[in-house]
């Protein structure tokens, strides 16, 4: 009885912690001791975040939509234009696990992001149209020239260095922030947020 008692508790504290929201963590590392990575945001607050046994490092890399092949996932912040149109501040890819959908984003007042397949690439004025589509639809996204276009590289922890910046969707757990996947710039390349 105990064990199957044990086995509920494990199952819903489980199920708590996949439901709990991720925590986006942007900013520029202070320092990694260990598994714990110091990163200093924009507001110049200190967050601590522990990095998983088995989490993974992406090194942000410049790319453009040209090389980004139909089918692939990516992720698009943006923000409503004068004609209404969503307008990209960055393109990026994202890895299969990522969320797909529309939904609004924190890096500006009326930002959204876009994960979906890119499906299109057609010339439009000042840059070029994307299509994203989704399991519950698609969006057309203006993406103008000089817009950063980024893809990511298989990295390690000696990618973390100080000064660098990163992004990382962290959840809560026991009291600490803790993450599986970070994204990290490297040489001037700020990774996507």
């Amino acid at each position: 009885m105990n064990r199957i008692a044990l086995l509920a508790v494990a199952v819903v504290g489980t199920a708590a912690f996949a439901q709990t929201p991720p925590v986006k963590v942007r900013g520029t590392i202070v320092g990694l001791d260990g598994d714990v990575l110091t990163v200093k945001s924009k507001d110049g607050t200190e967050k601590k975040v522990e990095l998983a046994k088995d989490a993974t490092v992406a090194v942000a890399q410049k790319t453009t939509l040209a090389e980004i092949k139909p089918g692939t996932l990516v992720g698009s912040t943006a923000v409503k234009g004068k004609d209404g149109k969503l307008v990209a501040r960055e393109v990026h890819t994202i890895p299969p696990q990522a969320p797909q959908g529309h939904m609004p984003w924190d890096t500006e007042p009326g930002a959204t992001m876009t994960n979906a397949n890119l499906t299109g690439v057609a010339k439009a004025s000042g840059g070029e149209e994307i299509t994203l589509q989704y399991k519950d639809g698609e969006q057309k996204i203006i993406v103008p020239k000089g817009t950063p276009v980024l893809t990511f590289a298989p990295g390690d922890r000696s990618a973390l260095k100080k000064g660098e910046t990163i992004f990382t969707m962290a959840r809560e757990q026991d009291g600490k922030l803790v993450t599986g996947r970070i994204q990290v710039g490297k040489g001037g390349v700020k990774p996507a947020h």
